[in-house]
C-alpha cells in the first residue's frame, strides 16, 4: 500500500523504504540534512524533529522525538517538521535567531537538534512567563519565560558549552499571532492511520483496533510489538536487528486511555511517559519523582510503560516504582483479559508470564496511595543515564510506626524485585534511626547483585542500605542528621 507523511507542510510518499529505515535516514535522503546522526541510540538529540500529536492543553502539540529511533513507516499519515521547516537563512525562526545571536552554535552539528527540542518547548501551550504565575520564583532549570530546561535534557553539545544555549532558551518569547505552527495547535491532530506495508520480505502493520491487533498477534506470535521504538531503534541501529514482522500498537485507542477512579488509576500501555506525566499532573508523587530521572524528555516523548515492562529489563526505571505502588498489569489476548500483580509478572531475565499472543493493555495502580514515597536512582549521571541501582519506597507511617511498606528494586537481580524481607523487617517497627540502621543491613542483602561495567556487586549492596538511610533523612526533621 502507498504510505505518506507530511514533511514541512508537503505530502511526501514514504515508500520505497525498508521497514527498518529510520526517520532520520529517510529525511536525509530527502535532502533534509539538518537532522544528524550522533549516537544512533537516542542519547545525543542531534536527530531531533517535531511531530504533531494529540495535546493536553490544546488539540495538537508539537512534540520533539529522536528521528534515529523510529522507523519512517511508523509515521504514515503523520506530520513532521524539521529544522529546515522552522526557518531558513532568509527568515530565521525565533528559536534559531536566539541561538545565533547568543552564540549558541559553533560547529553546528548538534544545533538543528537543539533548535527542534527548543521549538517544542517554545510552542508548549501551557508555558507561561513566571511573573504571570509566581513572581521571583525563577531558578536554574526554569527561565523567566517559563522555559523548562529539561526539554533539552536529551540534547548534547561538545563544543559550545551550555550557557549560551540556556541563554537562548530563556530569551525566546511567545509565538506571534501570524505563526503558522502555533495556529496549527488549535486544529485536531492527524487521525491514526491503519498501515500494512511490506518491503524486502518484511512487513510493518499498524492495525486500526485492539481486536485487530490481537487477532494478528495470534496469527503471528513471533511478531515484534513496537510502540515508541526507543528500545527497538537501538537494537536496529547498533545491533543490526531486522524484525520480519513489526506490529505497531502506539496509536490503538484502547491502549491510550487514562482513568482515575475511586479505587484505582489505570494507565494505558501505549501512552507515552510525557503524556502520563502531564495528564496525572502530580496525582501520583512517586511517578512524579520517576519521570525526570527516566532517560530524557526526547525519550519520554516516545517511551511507554507497556514497552518498559514488555522488554523485561532488570534495569528499567519504571518497574521498581510500579512494584512499590503495588501495580498490576492487564494482559489481553483474542479471547479476553487477565490481571497479574506486577510482583508476579517477571519470571526470569527478560522473561515474564506474558504469552506470545498477549499484549500489555494497561497498568493499574490501586488507591489510596502510600503517604511516604521516594525514588532513588543511582547512576553515573544525574539525568539521561542507565541505573546501577534503582530503589522505590512506598511507606505508611502513622504515629511514628511503620504500618505498611512496599519497596521495589532494580539493578540488583535478574528481574525487578520486591524487597520482601526488608518490608517485613520494617512493618510494626518505630520509624527511628536505630530501626533504620538495623533494617538497612537487611536491605543490603536483598537481591543477587552482580559485578559489571556500571557497578560492582559490593557497591550495589551498599547503595541499597544507604538508600533507606537517605529516606529516613528525607522524612525526619532536621534532615540529614543520620550519620
Amino acid at each position: 500500500m502507498a504510505i505518506f507523511m507530511t514533511v514541512n507542510g508537503k505530502t511526501t510518499p514514504i515508500s520505497p523504504v525498508a521497514t527498518h529505515t529510520s526517520l532520520l535516514d529517510f529525511l536525509r535522503e530527502l535532502g533534509l540534512t539538518g537532522c544528524k546522526e550522533g549516537c544512533a541510540e537516542g542519547e545525543c538529540g542531534a536527530c531531533s524533529v517535531l511531530v504533531a500529536r494529540p495535546g493536553v492543553a490544546e488539540p495538537t502539540e508539537w512534540v520533539a522525538i529522536n528521528a534515529c529511533l523510529v522507523p519512517a513507516v511508523a509515521l504514515d499519515g503523520q506530520e513532521i517538521v524539521t529544522a529546515e521547516g522552522l526557518g531558513g537563512p532568509a527568515e530565521l525562526h525565533p528559536v534559531q535567531r536566539e541561538m545565533a545571536v547568543r552564540g549558541g552554535s559553533q560547529c553546528g552539528y548538534c544545533t538543528p537538534g537543539f533548535v527542534c527540542s527548543m521549538a517544542a518547548e517554545y510552542y508548549r501551550p501551557d508555558r507561561r512567563a513566571l511573573d504571570e504565575i509566581a513572581p521571583d520564583c525563577a531558578h536554574a532549570e526554569t527561565g523567566p519565560n517559563g522555559f523548562d530546561l529539561h526539554a533539552l535534557s536529551g540534547n548534547l553539545c561538545r563544543c559550545t558549552g551550555y550557557r549560551p544555549i540556556r541563554d537562548a532558551a530563556f530569551a525566546v518569547g511567545e509565538p506571534g499571532a501570524d505563526d503558522e505552527l502555533a495556529r496549527r495547535l488549535a486544529s485536531d491532530p492527524p487521525e491514526p492511520v491503519a498501515t500494512d506495508f511490506s518491503s524486502g520480505g518484511r512487513r510493518f502493520v499498524r492495525p486500526a483496533t485492539l481486536a485487530d491487533a490481537l487477532r494478528l498477534l495470534r496469527e503471528h506470535p513471533d511478531a515484534t510489538v513496537v510502540a515508541g521504538s526507543t528500545d527497538l531503534g537501538v537494537e536496529a541501529n547498533l545491533r543490526g536487528k531486522r524484525a520480519d514482522y513489526l506490529l505497531a500498537v502506539d496509536q490503538l485507542p484502547e491502549l491510550r486511555e487514562l482513568t482515575i477512579g475511586a479505587d484505582r488509576i489505570e494507565l494505558g500501555a501505549a501512552l507515552t511517559l510525557t503524556e502520563i506525566e502531564r495528564r496525572l499532573a502530580g496525582r501520583v508523587p512517586l511517578l512524579s519523582e520517576l519521570f525526570p530521572q527516566f532517560a530524557s524528555r526526547l525519550i519520554r516523548n516516545g517511551a511507554t510503560l507497556g514497552g518498559n515492562l514488555g522488554t523485561g529489563s532488570p534495569i528499567g526505571d519504571a518497574p521498581p516504582v510500579l512494584l512499590a505502588l503495588a501495580a498490576s498489569v492487564v494482559l489481553a489476548d483474542a479471547d479476553g483479559e487477565r490481571e497479574i500483580a506486577l510482583a508476579d509478572y517477571f519470571t526470569g531475565y527478560r522473561h515474564s508470564v506474558r504469552r506470545p499472543d498477549e499484549l500489555i493493555k494497561a497498568v493499574r495502580i490501586p488507591l489510596p496511595l502510600a503517604p511516604v514515597t521516594a525514588f532513588h536512582k543511582i547512576a553515573k549521571r544525574r539525568f539521561d543515564d542507565i541505573s546501577s541501582v534503582a530503589v522505590a519506597f512506598a511507606l505508611d507511617i502513622e504515629d511514628g510506626l511503620v504500618r505498611s511498606a512496599r519497596i521495589g528494586l532494580g539493578g540488583v537481580a535478574a528481574t525487578p524485585v520486591r524487597a520482601y524481607d526488608t518490608e517485613a523487617a520494617l512493618v510494626g517497627r518505630p520509624w527511628t534511626e536505630s530501626t533504620v540502621i538495623e533494617v538497612a543491613q537487611v536491605l543490603r542483602d536483598e537481591g543477587t547483585p552482580l559485578d559489571d561495567h556500571r557497578a560492582s556487586a559490593r557497591y550495589r549492596s551498599a547503595m541499597l542500605g544507604e538508600s533507606l538511610r537517605k529516606l529516613f533523612a528525607e522524612t525526619t526533621e532536621p534532615a540529614g542528621m543520620l550519620s
